[in-house]
């Protein structure tokens, strides 16, 4: 079994009442209510379905689902936060901090997947809730697929005992640390602060204030030969850190974001991404502001073994 950093298929939720979650809030910085939340949903859903044109004409192929009206699950577009799947043929479900994402978990979605892909095992965490202990998936944990690598920034959502029963039972290493934005506040997912790809790592180390833990991190990226991108906190704050890296049917590598992501980076920043991938982005913008989540969260990737 080979663990490839990216895959070519990826899971994306349509949203039917994409909005402010007041129950997210307290913990997401990011979070920006726009006043007219009907009309968020309407833009929520013209930027999904542009996003989805753009991977799609560059090859990826996407699995959209749609989300259903009952129960109300404002923050359903973004999957990764419930679900991961791995090369093993292993399925993970997570334990989510508000109570209405926790209704976003469908076991209906893993039974369409199971129609292409090969599922051996599903290892479902999410009885830690009961017990007010939360690991919200490759949001929370930012997976260094090839080298087995888990980074974990700790947060209300982010547990570190859970995280350490994910690494030991998927196999990974555990890096876990703390880490801030420029208030001082805690960054409530990994995601937002880096972005491991295969040769490169996108970083706001900014943001880990304690001099150790930013040493250890440093430490284990470069330990996988990867190249450090350094991003400021006004890049992270426009989610710089929040990319993916995708493969295409030809196994062109691609470097997803939002266009807000991609109008913060520097050229030089371009240009040195540019050597491992293509530069693919779209403009998310109301899905930034009303969600707090960019491009990596709205994307699930399904590495699982294609069924035969």
């Amino acid at each position: 079994m080979i663990n490839n950093q990216s895959t070519n298929n990826i899971l994306m939720i349509r949203p039917v009442s994409f909005g402010f979650n007041e129950q997210t809030a307290g913990s997401n910085a990011f979070q920006n209510r726009e006043a007219d939340q009907q009309a968020v949903q309407d833009k929520a859903l013209t930027e999904f379905d542009g996003f989805v044109k753009v991977l799609r004409e560059n090859g990826v192929k996407v699995t959209v689902i749609d989300d259903t009206p009952q129960p109300h699950t404002p923050d359903s577009i973004f999957p990764n936060n419930w679900v991961s799947f791995h090369a093993d043929g292993q399925v993970f479900l997570y334990p989510m901090q508000a109570e209405n994402r926790r209704l976003e978990r469908r076991e209906d979605i893993i039974s369409k997947l199971e129609d292409r892909f090969k599922i051996n095992h599903v290892i479902d965490l999410s009885r830690f809730e009961d017990e007010n202990k939360f690991l919200e998936g490759t949001g929370s944990m930012v997976l260094d697929r090839e080298n087995k690598i888990a980074y974990a920034c700790l947060s209300p959502r982010t547990d570190k005992e859970v995280f350490g029963l994910f690494c030991e039972q998927a196999g990974y290493r555990a890096v876990s640390f703390d880490a801030v934005d420029e208030h001082g506040k805690a960054i409530y997912h990994t995601n937002v602060l880096m972005c491991v790809g295969s040769k490169y790592v996108v970083i706001c180390t900014d943001s880990i204030p304690n001099p150790h833990e930013k040493i250890e991190v440093l430490e284990s990226l470069r330990s996988t030969q990867k190249e450090i991108i350094e991003i400021s906190f006004e890049q992270m704050n426009r989610f710089a850190g929040n990319m993916l890296e995708v493969k295409n049917k030809t196994d062109e590598t691609l470097i997803v974001m939002s266009k807000n992501a991609f109008e913060a980076l520097f050229e030089e920043q371009k240009s040195t991404l540019q050597k491992y991938g293509k530069l693919v982005y779209a403009d998310i913008n109301t899905i930034e502001t009303n969600g707090g989540g960019s491009a990596r969260c709205m994307m699930a990737e399904v590495h699982l073994p294609v069924a035969e």
